[in-house]
């Protein structure tokens, strides 16, 4: 185990650092030397990684999404409003739409397939999303008005409609009944999870006042409570949970009792990041098959493209009636477009369900991930400062 991620690390970090000379993000060459060093080419890496690639990856996204809530304030969100709450659905039923009406002519398929394969193909990457949020943030561009604020919100909670949309899908691919509280859970679990993160930030900052710690135990302790809460949703099946909600929200809360505080945790956790990164990138792309590439050829390309515009609608929408001018609202749109995390989790799973349109989710799934992180990733910093205001 410690070889392969030794063999992770030094490839993550020598084709980030190769695509960041090229001008292409980092994250491009960090999935590229998964897809080199994974089962599907030189199969470098041992099966014992591979069998807890998901609970790795996991663990990399609540690093984000901590260090999202730690930056995030209050009074931004409030003034974002109505557009941050459309972003966390619209966007994505949009493209739902859009995968219905193009796949079945271009791949073949029933209406429902098309369906199923749009709820996989069709939640946004915090991953890649949220890292260059935070630093527009730092960097303060675009906060006049709240824009990566809103971007940030809409991404952490996209993930969770989608895949409620993805079960249902599913559900009634295998002559399953839908039940109305599968719908009903969703603003549920979004509501338990902001209250819950709340609330033990708000338990952990008390804590932080009475007892001084290390800054290093105070981040030992959000991390140790994340996984608790992440650990809770597969747990208490009978309470709706969005989790990594919870985990940002918590963030949130320590941010808003103690800024201080809040800034030094967010100092650590932005070194913390950069070996998570690597991690959660270049296991991504070890989950890539690089037959699926062979398979899925142009028209997966030509179908994900078109969807995006679908998505890039939807977002048009989310934004319409706000003070956001025509450079502010095509940055909303290019930054909503990344997609691997959530592809590469559920890619695989109509396959194997058994489903008959299963390969075709896959090849499709792979192609997004190659085709959207990089070419978000790349629309983002290259975009920002020429469309968003830098608020001194």
């Amino acid at each position: 185990m410690l070889l392969s991620l030794a063999i992770i690390m030094i490839s993550g970090l020598a084709f980030g650092q190769l695509c960041k000379k090229g001008r292409f993000p980092a994250l491009f060459g960090m999935i590229i030397a998964g897809i080199i060093i994974g089962p599907h080419a030189l199969d470098l890496i041992d099966s014992s990684v591979l069998n807890i690639s998901a609970e790795l990856r996991k663990i990399a996204l609540i690093i984000i999404l901590i260090r999202a809530g730690l930056k995030l304030n209050v009074g931004d969100l409030k003034k974002v409003g109505r557009p941050a709450v459309l972003m966390c659905f619209l966007p994505a039923c949009f493209e739902i739409v859009g995968m219905v009406l193009l796949a079945p002519p271009l791949l073949h398929i029933t209406r429902l397939e098309a369906a199923i394969l749009g709820a996989v193909v069709g939640a946004v990457s915090p991953a890649v999303i949220v890292p260059r949020m935070i630093d527009l943030i730092d960097r303060r561009y675009g906060m006049d008005k709240g824009i990566p604020q809103m971007i940030l919100a809409g991404a952490s909670v996209d993930d969770v409609f989608v895949i409620v949309m993805f079960t249902t899908f599913t559900s009634l691919a295998k002559g399953e009944s839908i039940s109305v509280m599968r719908f009903v859970n969703i603003p549920i679990s979004i509501v338990t999870g902001i209250a819950v993160g709340l609330g033990i930030g708000y338990l952990l900052t008390l804590w932080f006042q009475k007892i001084k710690v290390r800054d290093t135990v105070q981040m030992i302790a959000l991390l140790s409570v994340s996984f608790l809460m992440t650990a809770a949703e597969d747990k208490l099946t009978f309470i709706p949970f969005a989790s990594l909600i919870a985990v940002m929200a918590m963030g949130l809360a320590i941010r808003q009792k103690e800024t201080k505080v809040a800034v030094s945790l967010s100092s650590n956790f932005d070194m913390l990041w950069i070996p998570a990164e690597i991690l959660l990138f270049v296991l991504v792309g070890t989950s890539v098959a690089i037959d699926s590439l062979k398979t899925a050829g142009i028209t997966a390309v030509m179908l994900i493209l078109a969807v995006l515009v679908f998505r890039m609608l939807g977002v048009f929408l989310c934004v319409l009636g706000t003070k956001l001018n025509v450079k502010e609202r095509l940055f909303c749109m290019l930054a909503y477009t990344p997609k691997a995390t959530v592809q590469a989790a559920i890619g695989g799973l109509p396959l194997a369900m058994g489903l008959a349109c299963g390969e075709i989710v896959l090849y499709v799934s792979v192609v997004a991930i190659l085709l959207t992180a990089p070419l978000g990733a790349f629309a983002i910093d290259l975009s920002y400062r020429k469309l968003l205001n830098r608020d001194d």
